[in-house]
């Protein structure tokens, strides 16, 4: 499966283009996002979006966004004559942006209302003590009545069936 969410900081702004047929919008900018380890430099990478999306990341998304992209990967390799170049998209399906702790999404598909709510918004279900009880006293714990039978030498057969 090739799925990915990342994290990052929008260092160009959306770039707006259209298919030669003139049907498709096509988005792209640039993004960055930091490395595993503290010492690495950050990471960049060209993200794409397409048709409505490709209108809703040019109409709410600047240099400077923090955004969450989800998408999957795609690798072009390009023939240069005495080399090849490889080149890495991130092909999205979901923006949202971060704007002051508070998602927003751009998307082809509206998420549940759910989806959207802030974690740190969401209260903890109110669970009434009552529901919960103690077991019944006449309980007995079953017992399978096995006992592994104590060996005095070690089983050193390499095959384990």
């Amino acid at each position: 499966m090739n799925s990915i969410v990342l994290m990052a900081e929008l260092l160009t702004d959306p770039e707006l283009r259209r298919t030669p047929d003139n049907q498709s919008s096509i988005a792209s900018f640039l993004v960055q996002f930091a490395g595993s380890r503290a010492e690495e430099a950050p990471y960049r990478i060209k993200v794409v979006g397409w048709n409505n999306l490709a209108d809703e990341i040019m109409a709410n998304y600047h240099k400077g966004d923090q955004v969450v992209v989800e998408g999957r990967l795609r690798l072009d390799t390009i023939d240069r004559g005495t080399y090849k170049e490889k080149r890495t998209e991130l092909i999205a399906q979901r923006v949202h942006g971060f704007a002051g702790g508070v998602s927003t999404s751009s998307a082809t598909a509206a998420a549940p209302s759910s989806y959207k709510q802030s974690a740190s918004n969401a209260a903890p279900a109110n669970v009434p003590a009552a529901s919960f009880s103690s077991p019944p006293s006449n309980v007995v714990p079953i017992s399978t009545g096995y006992t592994p039978p104590a060996s005095s030498t070690p089983d050193y057969d390499d095959i384990p069936f």
